[in-house]
């Protein structure tokens, strides 16, 4: 199993996507966000463990958005980060568990944080 704690929205230059969804970045801008995080968390996979080849499946998923406390559409933020992982590995695989939760910040107000447990292969 390889547990990956948190990830947040770290784009190609170094700096994080940041701002409230419902107020400072609408839901299109979190899903962005939360693609954003998936392509970081791949990232951090493939130097942990060499290559991505020895992720078998997604199990479970925490997604968190930094959003407005009448902002409702969690689960269509996450969807970003979700989405891109049943693109990588299928429908079977690369969906898992899923929880999906707003959150009245987040740390240095970052968009999205999301947190993963993958099964690897033997």
């Amino acid at each position: 199993m390889a547990y990956v704690s948190g990830h947040g929205p770290l784009k190609p230059d170094g700096t994080m996507m940041t701002g409230r969804v419902g107020a400072d970045v609408d839901q299109q801008g979190g899903y962005q966000a939360a693609r954003q995080v998936g392509l970081a968390m791949l990232s951090s996979l493939r130097v942990a463990l060499g290559n991505l080849d020895r992720v078998k499946r997604l199990v479970k998923t925490l997604g968190m958005v930094n959003c407005t406390p009448d902002f409702t559409a969690h689960p269509a933020v996450i969807n970003g980060f979700s989405d891109l992982f049943k693109e990588i590995w299928g429908p079977d695989l690369g969906v898992g568990a899923r929880s999906a939760v707003g959150m009245g910040s987040l740390p240095g107000n970052i968009t999205v944080e999301v947190e993963a447990i993958f099964e690897l292969h033997g």
